[in-house]
């Protein structure tokens, strides 16, 4: 995930209808001799249009800069993941309560928590690291993603990490040409540990059982969101070609793991 925001260090210019010191007045400038007025008028002109040349020159840098090239996770092999809606992660009938077909559900596998807010994830083996934001939907129905890159946030309308289903946790992979919290998440392979503090007191372990990366366009859905008979974890972030006229990156890598340890 990658911001879509102005770069830093774009100087700003006065926006229209904000007030600006009023210039003096020039009833005393007399015919045929240049005043002070109007040669800090002249003086103003230039400064303002070498400010608008300025910030053209950085915001011209500022697009060009690459993004720094994250690990890259292993494609995921087609027919591994059932088939899903293409898009980005979206709330759907698997979001809400996690009510599947209205078949009875099967007994939970393992250990399972009951809820509770999480408030920072390790990942020991990436240097992972980071508070938790909160992550909802946006007006269209698509998760957000954390307002800081250097957090990694919680996608509250799921189970809280150690609840029976599949929490996801999601974190930019760079920012502005920075890396970010989830730059090296495609290093993660099966059985790195994942640890999350949440509000009880509890710090849950999850173990990765695999990573993969899909096409945006090819999201699967419903692999990340659907029923699960254990406590599962997810962790997205962007991964792929980084495309510097969208400023997007062309795929998603995605971690799957599992509840296996509770301290």
């Amino acid at each position: 995930m990658t911001d879509d925001t102005p770069h830093e260090g774009v100087s700003r210019l006065p926006a229209s209808g904000e007030t600006t010191a009023a210039p003096p007045r020039d009833e005393d400038a007399s015919p045929g001799r240049t005043t002070g007025t109007m040669a800090g008028r002249r003086t103003l002109l230039m400064a303002a249009a070498a400010l608008a040349a300025l910030a053209v020159t950085l915001l011209a840098v500022g697009l060009d800069q690459q993004e720094p090239a994250p690990p890259q996770a292993t494609p995921a092999v087609r027919g591994e993941a059932p088939a899903a809606p293409p898009g980005q992660p979206t709330a759907g009938k698997e979001h809400e309560g996690h009510k599947g077909d209205g078949a009875d559900p099967a007994p939970p596998r393992g250990t399972v928590l009951t809820k509770s807010a999480p408030e920072r994830i390790t990942v020991p083996a990436l240097g992972v690291d980071s508070a938790l934001e909160s992550l909802g939907l946006d007006a269209k129905r698509v998760m957000e993603t954390p307002d800081d890159h250097e957090k990694a946030g919680w996608f509250t309308p799921g189970p809280t990490p150690g609840e029976l289903g599949p929490a996801v946790i999601a974190g930019h992979v760079t920012w502005n040409g920075a890396r970010s919290v989830f730059f090296d998440l495609a290093k993660a392979a099966k059985g790195t540990r994942i640890e999350v503090s949440r509000k009880d007191g509890k710090t849950a372990t999850f173990t990765v059982d695999r990573v993969g990366r899909y096409p945006k366009n090819q999201f699967p859905t419903l692999e990340v969101y659907r029923n699960l008979d254990h406590a599962g974890l997810r962790l997205i972030t962007c991964g792929g070609t980084y495309d510097e006229a969208t400023r997007h990156y062309s795929d998603n890598v995605i971690v799957y793991a599992s509840l296996t340890s509770v301290r």
